[in-house]
C-alpha cells in the first residue's frame, strides 16, 4: 500500500499521469483532473476571501452537481471541516444539522431552507470563483478533524460524527487494493453528495486511482439507467429499492457496468438472484458505518458470495462479534459487531477510530479505539460478515428475543414485495407483538405472508399486525424511518390483525 497523501494531494498523481482525462461527469458539464484542480483552488481561494480558516466548520446544501465537488476539494485544501445538509430534509432538519456543526459559511442552493448570517447563495458562490483568487498555503494534519457526518437519524435526532483526511481517503485506498481499478473505473452514484459516505466513495475513492466519478441528479429507474447507458458507467453504487425496480424493467442498457454494489439497507437474497436473473451480474453487497466511515465489508469481485451476508470485511479492519461483557466471541458466534483496526497485512493500524463527536463547538473523544457499531451479527474465520439486526432494535415479546431484519428477509422473499419493515407494538401481556408494515405490488395477501413466515420462522417471531402502505418513510439513504413509525402505520386504513395466543 502506498503512502495516503492529504486531500491537497490526492490529485496529484493523476494530474501527472492524465491531466485532461475526465475526473468528473456531471449534469452540468465535465471537468478534467486539470479543470478539478483549477476550480478546487478557485474554491478554496473564495472561501479564505470570506473568513474561512482552519478548523472552521463550511457546510453545503448543493445538488449532485459539480459545484459540490469543488466547494468539498476547496474546503479540504484550507484545512475547513466539511458538512453537508442534507437538501430533502425538512427546515427543522436543517437547522438541526445546523446548529449541531455551527458553521462559519453556508453554501446554499435552491433547496436549503433557512436564512441566516455565513448563508452564500450560487449566485454570490458564482461571482467569489470568478474573481480567480488563490488561498494562501495551509499546513496539513491528516489526523486532524477534516469533516463531519451525520448519522442516518432513523431512529432519533442525528449525531455529528468527526472524521480526519485519513479516515476519508483509507476507503479508496483499500478498495482500489482489493479490486484492481484503474484509470478505466467509471463510478455512477445518484445518492446525494451531502451525505460524506458518498464524498468518500466518489470524488476521493475515483481520484485515488485516475478514474472518472459520475455524480447523477436522478434517482429514479428510468434516470439511473439513462446515466448508466449515456456515461458507460462501470460502477454503480445503489439502494435496494433502485434494484427492485430495475430487475422489473426490460427496456433499458446496463450492459456497461461491471460491478453493482446495494448499499444503504437490507438487501434481499431473492433480489440478487432476480436482478441476476435480468442482467448477468449479482449485485455486490455491502455493510457500511457513518463512523467507519462508509464500507466495512463488502462482496469480493466476481459472483462469490454468501446467503444473508453482507460480504468480507475489508483488509484495514477487525471486525469480530463481542458478547455483553465486552469479550470478544469465536468467529461464527453471535454478538454485537465492533471494530478496530487490523494488526496484520499491507493495512496494518492505518486505520483510526472515529475522533469523536462534534458537540458544543468542539469535538468530544471517543473513549475507546474499538467501535461498538450496535449491530448483531456474526464474522466468521475467512472475513465473511452477517448482519442479524440493530442491537437497540430488538423486540422482545414474551420473554423471547426477536430481530427485526431476520423477519424481514423472510417477508421480503415474496416476489411482490417492494420495501417491508417489522417494528414492535406495546402490549400489556407480553411486553411487545411484532407489527410489519410493506410496499407491495397490488393488493398482497396477509394471510399468505403468515404462512411464508410460518414455514421459515419460530411461530413466536410470526408478525401479528400486517399493514399495506403506499410507501414508507425514509431517508436520503433509503433505510426506513423508525422514528415516529408506529403512528404513521396506526394512520393507514388497510391494518389487520392477525394474534396469537
Amino acid at each position: 500500500m502506498q503512502k495516503l497523501r492529504t486531500i491537497d494531494r490526492v490529485l496529484d498523481a493523476a494530474l501527472a499521469a492524465c491531466p485532461d482525462s475526465p475526473a468528473v461527469e456531471a449534469i452540468s458539464g465535465v471537468w478534467s483532473y486539470r479543470e478539478l484542480n483549477d476550480q478546487a483552488r478557485r474554491a478554496a481561494g473564495a472561501m479564505w476571501k470570506l473568513g474561512v480558516r482552519p478548523g472552521d466548520r463550511v457546510a453545503a446544501c448543493l445538488p449532485n452537481d459539480l459545484d459540490i465537488i469543488a466547494a468539498f476539494h476547496g474546503a479540504q485544501r484550507i484545512g475547513a471541516v466539511w458538512a453537508g445538509v442534507g437538501e430533502a430534509l425538512s427546515e427543522g432538519e436543517q437547522e438541526h444539522v445546523r446548529a449541531l456543526c455551527e458553521p462559519m459559511l453556508v453554501l446554499a442552493g435552491p433547496k436549503y431552507r433557512l436564512k441566516h448570517a455565513g448563508r452564500v447563495d450560487l449566485s454570490r458562490w458564482t461571482e467569489l470563483l470568478a474573481a480567480d483568487e488563490s488561498a494562501p498555503s495551509v499546513e496539513h494534519d491528516i489526523d486532524a478533524p477534516a469533516a463531519i457526518a451525520f448519522t442516518s437519524g432513523t431512529s432519533g435526532q442525528p449525531k455529528a460524527v468527526v472524521h480526519s483526511q485519513r479516515n476519508m481517503l483509507l476507503p479508496g485506498a483499500a478498495l482500489a487494493h482489493t479490486r484492481g481499478w484503474g484509470p478505466d473505473l467509471r463510478k455512477g452514484d445518484s445518492f446525494p453528495l451531502t451525505i460524506l459516505n458518498l464524498m468518500v466513495l466518489s470524488t476521493l475513492l475515483t481520484a485515488q486511482v485516475g478514474g472518472c466519478c459520475v455524480i447523477m441528479n436522478r434517482r429514479d429507474a428510468s434516470g439511473v439507467a439513462e446515466w448508466i447507458a449515456s456515461h458507460k458507467i462501470t460502477l454503480w453504487n445503489g439502494a435496494p429499492a433502485q434494484l427492485y425496480d430495475l430487475a422489473r424493467r426490460d427496456d433499458v442498457d446496463l450492459s456497461s457496468l461491471r460491478e453493482v454494489w446495494s448499499g444503504g439497507a437490507d438487501t434481499s437474497d431473492a433480489l440478487r438472484r432476480e436482478f441476476a436473473e435480468r442482467y448477468g451480474l449479482i449485485p455486490r453487497a455491502t455493510y457500511g458505518l457513518t463512523e467507519a466511515p462508509t464500507i466495512v465489508s463488502i462482496d469480493p469481485v466476481g459472483a462469490d458470495w454468501r446467503e444473508g451476508s453482507s460480504g468480507q470485511v475489508l483488509p484495514q479492519y477487525d471486525v469480530a462479534a463481542y458478547d455483553d461483557d465486552g469479550v470478544r466471541l469465536p468467529p461464527g458466534d453471535l454478538g454485537e459487531l465492533r471494530l478496530a483496526a487490523t494488526e496484520v497485512g499491507p493495512f496494518a493500524d492505518e486505520w483510526r477510530p472515529l475522533l469523536g463527536y462534534w458537540e458544543n463547538g468542539g469535538v468530544r473523544p471517543t473513549e475507546s479505539s474499538v467501535i461498538a457499531t450496535g449491530d448483531m451479527g456474526t464474522v466468521d474465520e475467512n472475513g465473511w460478515l452477517t448482519v442479524l439486526d440493530r442491537k437497540k432494535l430488538v423486540i422482545i415479546r414474551g420473554g423471547a428475543n426477536i430481530y427485526p431484519l431476520e423477519v424481514e428477509r423472510v417477508i421480503s422473499t415474496h416476489p411482490d414485495i417492494a420495501k417491508v419493515v417489522v417494528y414492535p407494538v406495546p402490549d400489556d401481556r407480553l411486553g411487545e407483538r411484532v407489527a410489519t408494515a410493506f410496499e407491495g405490488v397490488g393488493p398482497i395477501d396477509t394471510d399468505a405472508l403468515a404462512e411464508l413466515c410460518r414455514q421459515e420462522l419460530s411461530p413466536y417471531k410470526v408478525p401479528e399486525i400486517w399493514t399495506q402502505v403506499e410507501a414508507l418513510p425514509v431517508n436520503a439513504m433509503g433505510k426506513v424511518q423508525r422514528s415516529g413509525l408506529a403512528e404513521f402505520v396506526s394512520a393507514q386504513s388497510t391494518s389487520t390483525a392477525k394474534g396469537l395466543a
